[in-house]
């Protein structure tokens, strides 16, 4: 049950940190500073996948922004609820 507690809380946790790169992206100082190099290198490879699978899409691909973040937020989130209704389901 630790486990399980704890994969929920790194899958938030992950949630937040691509809220903070996304936040981020607005801003270039904080882009070129430690703290967007970490948001950088701890999201890159949820977010890589994502603008691969949207970059088949002609019409995203036009578009000036990146719905990759927003996309690995979403599959994050799934997979917390997933996480959660396991949890609630086998306990009873």
């Amino acid at each position: 049950m630790l486990i399980v507690f704890l994969t929920y809380r790194l899958l938030g946790l992950l949630q937040w940190l691509l809220i903070f790169r996304a936040l981020a992206s607005w801003f270039p100082q904080v882009q070129n500073s430690r703290i967007g190099d970490l948001l950088y290198m701890v999201t890159e490879p949820m977010v890589a996948p994502c603008r691969t699978l949207l970059s088949r899409f002609r019409s995203l691909r036009s578009m000036p922004l990146d719905f990759s973040p927003l996309l690995a937020y979403f599959i994050l989130l799934l997979a917390q609820r997933l996480l959660y209704s396991l949890v609630v389901y086998t306990q009873f």
